[in-house]
């Protein structure tokens, strides 16, 4: 038993399952802008389901396959991946099995989420190579993690509405503005090992500012969400409040580059559970 409980533990550390706090408010802030408040508690557990298998499928494929990398990185060199912890095999398997519950999940949604679960894990997984070519990496984990609005707005209404769209892109601007924030501290092993990002092509300078322009258009997107469906005082509250945790976040990391985990882990995940939270009462009081 104890054995098994380690071996939990270090699966928990290899996808950091605590992060996945990102990804699971935006897709619950869709279900229950599409549902016009309660979803009911099935779809509750089948979008929980498709959001940490789909994730867990995507942190696990990355450590596989970043491993080379990462046994170099003194940040990433304690990792289960590459300190003997984990086996290649068992990610591999952890992998497998994480991608096919996500699709057996979407089957029982609908339709048309299921037909969609395939593309979504080929971007989702697609990331994982990005670095090693092109400097729009930080891009591509934004849309992996700005599809879960359209998710759930698939498995509510089986459709995409436009609202949907303006609540993702908003996501995929915040996901991507925050990582290129996280990246400073790979700067200088991104350039020592030819890996592509933004801070070790333009600089951290160069990096803060187009950082800053993804999240201002973040907030516009969001903004643009709030006004296409039609929500109301709370939501527009979500904004503005969302807009002052990102300026405080930018505070944190320009003040000093120590401060990048707390501003990527603490800032942004507040901001999540906030942002559904004012998206419940705006419902509920509507």
């Amino acid at each position: 038993m104890e054995r098994l409980t380690k071996k939990l533990r270090d699966f928990n550390e290899l996808v950091m399952f605590q992060h996945t706090v990102f990804s699971l408010p935006f897709i619950f802030i869709a279900m229950i802008v599409a549902a016009e408040g309660w979803f009911g508690f099935p779809l509750l557990i089948l979008g929980a389901l498709a959001a940490i298998s789909a994730r867990n499928a995507a942190m696990g494929f990355n450590r596989y396959v970043d491993r080379a990398f990462d046994v170099h990185n003194p940040r990433t060199a304690g990792r289960p991946s590459v300190d003997g912890r984990l086996s290649a095999l068992s990610i591999a398997v952890f992998t497998a099995v994480n991608a096919l519950v996500f699709m057996a999940v979407a089957y029982f949604i609908n339709e048309l989420a299921f037909y969609l679960s395939a593309p979504i894990l080929i971007v989702l997984l697609s990331y994982s190579f990005f670095k090693r070519f092109s400097s729009m990496a930080h891009i591509v984990l934004g849309i992996s993690l700005g599809l879960a609005p359209v998710a759930g707005a698939v498995a509510v209404t089986g459709t995409i509405p436009l609202w949907s769209l303006w609540l993702s892109i908003g996501v995929v601007f915040w996901v991507a503005g925050f990582d290129l924030l996280y990246s400073l501290q790979d700067m200088e092993f991104d350039r020592e090992r030819g890996l592509h990002s933004i801070p070790s092509r333009f600089g951290s300078a160069a990096t803060l500012t187009i950082s800053a322009l993804f999240h201002i258009l973040a907030v516009g997107f969001w903004a643009l969400f709030v006004h296409t469906a039609a929500l109301g005082a709370f939501a527009v509250a979500a904004v503005i409040f969302s807009a002052l945790m990102l300026t405080y976040e930018h505070y944190l990391v320009r003040r000093d580059f120590t401060q990048i985990d707390r501003a990527f882990f603490t800032v942004n995940g507040y901001l999540g559970f906030v942002f559904i939270g004012l998206i419940i009462l705006d419902k509920a009081l509507a």
